[in-house]
C-alpha cells in the first residue's frame, strides 16, 4: 500500500466519520423546526419548590441570580431559596446572608456541582416538604413568572425532568455572540428536535426542574464532575423523559474570550468523552430493550462534538488541497451543508449586525481548538484525580 493510498483511506474514514455527525444533525435541525409545546395552559395545582442555587467562587454573579430567584410572582409561601456558597469571600457570603435565603458554605477539598447538591439536600430542614427542586447555576437570570411556568410545565409534562430554554445574556463581544448562536443550535437540536420525535431532551447546565424526592435519592449516586451527562444517564435508565419548553427561559453569562470558550469546549468534550466510556456497556441492553431514548443519547456521546467537527472540516479543506486537489471538494461542499444546518437552527433574533463576522470566524476558532487538544487530555487528568476509582 503505497503513500496516495494511505491519504485516500485516512481522507475517507475521517469524511465518513464526521458525516454521520451532520447527518444527525440534519435530521433533528428538521425537527426543530417544530415547536413541541405551542400552549401551555395554567396548573390546577400549585407545587412547592426548592431552588438551589450552587456557586464556586461566583461572588460577582451569585448576588443577581440570588435576586431574580427572590423575585417570583410565584406565592413566596411556596418557594424556598437556598444557596451553596463553596470558596467565596466573606463579604460575598455577608451580602448574601442579608437575604431570606438559606445560606450554606462548605469548604470542599475537590469542589463539584454534584458535591454541592448533595450538601444541600443533607442540609435541608426535615420538617420541609417540596414537590419540586430548581437548580439555577450562579450568573443565571430568571424572569419573574419562570416559577409559575414550570409549575404549570410540570403540569402539563407529567414527567419527573423538565430542561428551561436557556439562552445568552449577553452578546457584547464576537465570541459571546458565536457562544450564544451555538447555544440556540444546541436547543434546536439536541432539545426542542428531540422532543419533537419523542425522545428526551438534552440536560443544560442551568434552568432544571426534577420531582424533589426522586432527586434527593439519585443525587447521591453521582460522584464525577460530569453532573448533567450523569443526570442524564440516571434518567434514561430508569425511563423517564427529558422534557423541553421552549417558552421558560432562563439567561446565563456567555464567555466573551477566544480562551475561556477554547477552555470550556475542551471541558465538554472531555466530559463527553468520560460519560460515553462509562455507559457504552449499555448500549446492548438498550438495543435488545428497544429503548430508543438510551440508543439516542449513547449515539449522541459516540458522534465527534461539534467544536472538533468544524476543527477537522477546516482543518481538511485547507490541507487537503496541497495534497491532493480533487479530494477537497468534498470538504468543502460538506462546509457550506454545515453552515447551511447552522443557519436553519438559529433563531432570527440572533442574525444581526454581528452574526456575519462570528460566522467568519467560527472555523478558524474550532481549529485553535482542536490545537489546544492538550487541554482536553490534562481534563481528563483532573478528571481522573478527582474521580478515583
Amino acid at each position: 500500500m503505497d503513500f496516495w493510498q494511505i491519504i485516500y483511506i485516512i481522507d475517507w474514514i475521517m469524511f465518513g466519520i464526521v458525516a454521520l455527525t451532520v447527518l444527525y444533525m440534519t435530521v433533528f435541525t428538521i425537527a426543530g423546526m417544530f415547536s413541541g409545546h405551542p400552549n401551555i395552559p395554567k396548573a390546577r395545582k400549585q407545587n412547592r419548590f426548592i431552588v438551589l442555587i450552587p456557586s464556586y467562587k461566583g461572588d460577582k454573579v451569585v448576588t443577581e441570580t440570588v435576586m431574580a430567584a427572590l423575585g417570583q410572582s410565584y406565592p413566596q409561601r411556596l418557594f424556598d431559596v437556598t444557596v451553596i456558597s463553596d470558596h467565596e469571600d466573606e463579604m460575598t457570603n455577608f451580602r448574601l446572608a442579608q437575604y431570606p435565603i438559606t445560606l450554606l458554605t462548605p469548604n470542599f477539598e475537590n469542589s463539584t456541582k454534584a458535591r454541592a447538591l448533595q450538601f444541600a439536600i443533607n442540609n435541608l430542614p426535615q420538617f420541609k416538604l417540596y414537590d419540586i427542586v430548581v437548580i439555577l447555576d450562579a450568573g443565571t437570570i430568571v424572569d419573574q413568572k419562570f416559577l409559575q411556568e414550570m409549575n404549570d410545565a410540570y403540569e402539563v409534562s407529567g414527567t419527573k425532568a423538565i430542561q428551561a430554554h436557556r439562552l445568552s445574556k449577553n452578546r457584547d463581544t464576537e465570541i459571546a455572540h458565536m457562544d450564544a448562536v451555538f447555544e440556540e443550535i444546541n436547543n434546536t437540536i439536541f432539545r426542542r428536535g428531540h422532543i419533537t420525535i419523542g425522545l428526551s431532551s438534552a440536560l443544560s447546565g442551568s434552568g432544571n426542574a426534577f420531582d424533589f424526592n426522586w432527586f434527593k435519592e439519585n443525587i447521591f449516586k453521582i460522584h464525577s464532575t460530569a453532573f448533567d451527562k450523569d443526570i442524564e444517564a440516571l434518567l434514561l435508565r430508569q425511563h423517564i423523559f427529558v422534557d423541553f419548553f421552549d417558552d421558560i427561559l432562563v439567561y446565563d453569562e456567555k464567555t466573551r474570550n477566544t480562551k475561556d470558550f477554547n477552555e470550556q469546549r475542551s471541558r465538554w468534550a472531555s466530559t463527553q468523552f468520560h460519560a460515553l466510556i462509562k455507559n457504552l456497556r449499555f448500549l446492548p441492553m438498550a438495543i435488545f430493550n428497544r429503548y430508543y431514548g438510551w440508543i439516542d443519547k449513547i449515539i449522541q456521546w459516540l458522534l465527534m462534538p461539534r467544536t472538533v467537527m468544524m476543527a477537522v472540516i477546516a482543518l481538511m479543506g485547507i490541507v487537503m488541497p496541497f495534497i491532493y486537489f480533487t479530494l477537497a471538494v468534498k470538504w468543502w461542499l460538506l462546509f457550506a451543508f454545515v453552515m447551511f444546518i447552522f443557519a436553519l437552527a438559529t433563531p432570527d433574533y440572533l442574525v444581526d449586525k454581528n452574526w456575519n463576522k462570528s460566522f467568519t470566524k467560527a472555523p478558524f476558532i474550532m481549529l485553535a481548538s482542536l490545537f489546544g487538544s492538550a487541554k482536553i487530555l490534562q481534563s481528563d487528568k483532573n478528571f481522573v484525580n478527582k474521580n478515583p476509582k
